[in-house]
């Protein structure tokens, strides 16, 4: 029964306003791909974007080891104490 009602939430809307010059220019876009909307089409880039900023999230410029090799090369050089 659970799995219905994941299934019921998924399939909630809303509606979103796009300038009209974006939607044409996105139908323009879509032409001879898989999707059969602008909705479609939107919904996947909006997907793929939180997705990419979920994935930067996530990323550390340093790892805590990598960091730590800094420190000791920089103390053997005599810049940290």
């Amino acid at each position: 029964m659970e799995d219905n009602e994941n299934k019921k939430e998924d399939k909630k809307y809303t509606t979103v306003s796009i300038p009209t010059p974006l939607v044409e220019k996105i139908k323009n876009r879509i032409e001879g791909t898989g999707f059969t909307s602008v909705s479609s089409y939107v919904t996947y880039v909006l997907r793929e974007v939180i997705a990419n900023m979920d994935e930067d999230d996530d990323d550390e410029v340093f790892s805590k080891e990598d960091e730590e090799k800094v420190k000791e090369r920089l103390r053997a050089l005599g810049y940290l104490d």
